[in-house]
This record gives C-alpha cells, sequence and structure tokens, in this order.
C-alpha cells in the first residue's frame, strides 16, 4: 500500500508526534494538531536552571519568556532556548514578573526565586489565568500560604509543587507500604533534615550573594524551609495528613545573634495532631535515623527512607508492594500533562501548604520557646 503522509499519520496510531511545531492527540479517533505549551520562567539560578533544562528536553515545550534580575544567568537562559530552538529567537527576557504573567502567548509560568517572592509570582500568574509549577516551600510564610492556597481553589488553575522527592521510586515504594497498612495504625513520624548553614561572616561574592538570601529570614528559612517542602511532604503524605495542620508545636532551635543571617542552624521541634499522631523535626544529626522520613506503627513496626534507600524493622513490609509505586515519576512532565488536560499533578497546592506549615508553625515555636 502506498503511504501519503496523511496515511502515516493516521496507521502510526501514535498518541503524540511533531506537527507544524505541535502535537498530535487523538480526540474521537481524529488526530488533531495542538500547539506546545508556551512556559515562562521566573528565576534561572539553581534549580531554575535545572526547571530550564529539563522542560526544554520535551518537544511539546516552548519557553516564550524569562524573568531573571541577573543579566548573566538571563542572556545564557536565552542562548539555551535559542539553542534548542535550532537558532530561533523566540524568548524574551524581563526583569518584571509580572509583566511576563499578563503575556497573552504564556500558558503556564515556572517558579524558582527566593522564598520571600513565591506567593506574590504565583499569586500574579493565578491572576492572569496561568497554569503554576513552583518550587517548595509554598510560600514564605502561613499567611501568605493561606491567601495562595485560597486563591488556587478559587481559580482552579493546574498547580504543580516540585516537591520531586515524590517522583523517586524509593519515597514511593515507602509511601504506598505505609498507606497500605504495613506498619498498622501510624503513631509517630521522624523527619531529619540537613542542618546548619550560614551565610559566610564577610559577604562579598556577588555570586554567592546570590545563593545565601536563604540565610536570612526576611527572604528564606535556612535549612528547615529548604526542606521541609520535600521530607515533610513525604512525611506527610505517608501518613495520610496532606490537609491537617497540628494542634500544637512545640521545640527549640539555635539561631545566631549576629550579623544578617539569622535563620536556625539547628532545630528539633514536635508537631501533634488531633488524633494523637506526632511528628517530630529535626536536623538530621539529632534522629536515630538520620535524614530522612521514618514513620512508627502503634506495634513498634517501622519503615525509613532517604534518598536512594529504604529499609523497615522487617524487610517483608517492603514486599510485594503494585508496581505503579515502584516507578518513577517526572513531576515537570505530568505537569506539562496537566495543562494539556490529559491528568491530574502529583504534588496539589494543599499538600504543598501544610508541608510547608510544619516548618513555618516550628520556626515560630522555637523563636517563641
Amino acid at each position: 500500500m502506498k503511504l501519503s503522509r496523511r496515511n502515516f499519520l493516521v496507521r502510526g496510531g501514535a498518541a503524540a508526534g511533531l506537527v507544524c511545531g505541535g502535537v498530535v492527540v487523538r480526540l474521537s479517533g481524529r488526530l488533531v494538531a495542538r500547539a506546545p505549551v508556551r512556559l515562562g520562567l521566573v528565576g534561572v539560578g539553581g534549580i531554575g536552571r535545572i526547571n530550564l533544562e529539563r522542560f526544554l528536553d520535551r518537544h511539546d515545550v516552548e519557553v516564550r519568556a524569562i524573568c531573571e534580575t541577573h543579566a548573566g544567568r538571563a542572556e545564557a537562559a536565552r542562548d539555551r532556548v535559542a539553542a534548542r530552538a535550532g537558532g530561533r529567537d523566540i524568548c524574551d527576557l524581563t526583569e518584571d514578573y509580572r509583566e511576563l504573567c499578563g503575556r497573552a502567548d504564556i500558558d503556564a509560568v515556572v517558579v524558582a526565586v527566593p522564598d520571600r517572592l513565591h506567593a506574590a509570582v504565583a499569586l500574579a500568574a493565578i491572576a492572569a489565568g496561568k497554569a503554576v509549577y513552583a518550587e517548595p516551600p509554598f510560600a514564605h510564610t502561613l499567611k501568605q500560604g493561606r491567601e495562595l492556597l485560597r486563591a488556587v481553589a478559587r481559580s482552579g488553575c493546574v498547580w504543580q509543587t516540585g516537591a520531586h522527592l515524590r517522583g523517586e521510586p524509593a519515597f514511593r515504594c515507602a509511601v504506598a507500604a505505609v498507606r497500605g497498612g504495613r506498619i498498622g495504625r501510624v503513631a509517630r513520624i521522624e523527619v531529619g533534615l540537613p542542618g546548619g548553614g550560614r551565610g559566610p561572616v564577610e559577604w562579598t561574592d556577588s555570586e554567592g550573594g546570590l545563593y545565601h538570601w536563604r540565610w536570612m529570614s526576611a527572604y528564606g528559612g535556612g535549612s528547615l524551609a529548604e526542606w521541609i517542602g520535600h521530607y515533610g511532604d513525604i512525611a506527610l503524605w505517608g501518613a495520610g495528613k496532606v490537609a491537617e495542620l497540628p494542634v500544637s508545636v512545640v521545640g527549640q532551635g539555635e539561631y545566631p545573634r549576629d550579623g544578617i543571617f539569622d535563620t536556625a542552624t539547628s532545630f528539633r521541634f514536635r508537631c501533634n495532631y488531633r488524633d494523637g499522631v506526632e511528628i517530630e523535626v529535626a536536623d538530621g544529626g539529632r534522629l536515630e535515623k538520620g535524614i530522612g522520613v521514618r514513620w512508627l506503627g502503634e506495634n513498634g513496626e517501622w519503615i525509613w527512607v532517604t534518598r536512594g534507600a529504604v529499609e523497615a524493622s522487617d524487610r517483608r513490609l517492603l514486599t510485594g508492594l503494585p508496581l505503579a509505586a515502584l516507578r518513577p515519576v517526572d513531576l515537570r512532565r505530568e505537569f506539562v500533562e496537566a495543562v494539556k488536560g490529559h491528568r491530574a499533578t502529583c504534588v496539589p497546592a494543599v499538600a504543598a501548604f501544610h508541608a510547608a506549615a510544619l516548618g513555618q508553625l516550628g520556626d515560630r515555636a522555637m523563636r517563641r520557646a
């Protein structure tokens, strides 16, 4: 049989492919061209640069605008976009995130900025009718988080949090086992986070300065805020508490008393829930299993997970799990598919809010102790 271009596409039976720079999807037996998801990135340093590279790896995405106040980073990012687009200059630069969010040619906004700006950028994107992919923590303060959570709920926008541990097989395996009742009712959870961290005594390196904002409470929350949105999210996900706040929080931390860097260098606090479940959060050296999450059941059985490793009081607790629980999940891919209307996201706003709230409430309690 002689294949015309049309017959080739139909016989291929592909649900997705490249046609006129877009994506082909099958609707009611027909192949329909769909334009790429058009992204605007706010922040392309650190994780923002990684986001740029990962999204550029996708054939169904175009980066149309970048907001970055560091000129060198902005130019380098635009060059990467042009290189991936065959030399075409399709990406504009701006230093005003409101300008980026207001553009009609952008479908979704990717947020990777200092904690203080997380909510402001996301709120601007939501107000402009965009989907949002945002890095943890959900917001810098509990008040900002509540405002942002209400905005997401009112708008019904697509939201994805870049809590990437949810996509890693070790964490998915551990959570599946806990949620599947392998240790019975969860009585206690231990969350070990990387500790320490403080800006330099002499802050003269301009590039380093772009990183050290996180040790100033006006802009970030130190190691606690940097990691609670990841490990705290896993802890709550496993325990089924992604939409619940603790009824009490107590703890103690160590805070620098000199200079501009004032976030906790050491921390340990306990969150108690209405049903009696207790979550203890501490820098890793203070907990028996170190950095990671351990769920303990009423009968003493436990499951612990960290990057690349899963342990249990009995290895049989981790056997026979559904294969889906062991497969990696690409959160960025999920986000793009959600924007296209194909699936829900893995880390919704309500989960991100409650994970960040653990750190915010813990910080508040330790400062008052």
